[in-house]
């Protein structure tokens, strides 16, 4: 059963990688995954694991640190921070000010820069992190003073919805948004990466300007 569940990740993250087109990277999102199972999905081609929790990445991480990059996708709490940036190659999810801040901090005593992406509220929705769309380019602005952490793009999740096509709006504002910071020379800010899009709206994603999807059902099956 095992070694059939393995086959079954491998020939997944096959089929994406065949499908999708060369300059967007799939995210493996390894959420509640174990290690074999993260292995098999590395060794098929996979190259950034994306986790939702540091304690989560804590269990499956050793062994697994040096053959492929990680990013946290999920919310960080400032008091996990300090691990955090100890295990990560990247933080997709800094929705303000203040958590770039303890980044950058935690990041200047490891002797470490951090590569970020600001995180985007495109749904304006009370219960969601991320910047709302009016202030990202002054956070960035205020963020790109710090020494330690370094914005690389830009992050959405955007409201979820049955049907992919619903979540192109807010996928065009993020490239919007996207654009206009590329266009904002703001020193210190490279706008390299467009992180959006999941299992089931990678494609709307995709052609919206993403070059990050984060896929996780698609590949590993249902938890």
């Amino acid at each position: 059963m095992q070694d059939h569940k393995y086959e079954h990740i491998a020939g997944k993250v096959k089929a994406y990688i065949n499908e999708i087109p060369r300059n967007v990277t799939v995210v493996a999102a390894a959420k509640k995954r174990d290690r074999g199972e993260i292995r098999a999905a590395i060794d098929a081609g996979i190259r950034i694991i994306g986790e939702n929790y540091v304690q989560e990445t804590e269990k499956v991480y050793p062994g697994l640190k040096d053959v492929a990059k990680w990013h946290l996708i999920g919310a960080l709490q400032k008091n996990k921070v300090k691990k955090a940036v100890m295990m990560f190659d990247m933080i997709e999810t800094v929705d303000s000010v203040e958590l770039a801040g303890e980044i950058d901090k935690r990041c200047g005593g490891a002797g470490k820069i951090m590569p970020v992406l600001l995180e985007i509220n495109t749904g304006l929705e009370g219960n969601k992190s991320g910047i709302i769309p009016e202030d990202v380019k002054d956070t960035a602005k205020t963020i790109s003073a710090m020494k330690n952490i370094r914005i690389e793009g830009l992050m959405t999740m955007g409201p979820l919805a049955d049907d992919p096509e619903l979540s192109r709006p807010y996928f065009r504002i993020a490239q919007e948004l996207f654009l206009e910071l590329k266009g904002a020379d703001i020193p210190g800010v490279e706008m390299k990466y467009l992180s959006m899009g999941m299992t089931a709206s990678y494609r709307v994603a995709i052609a919206e300007g993403a070059n990050l999807v984060r896929i996780g059902t698609g590949i590993f099956g249902e938890r």
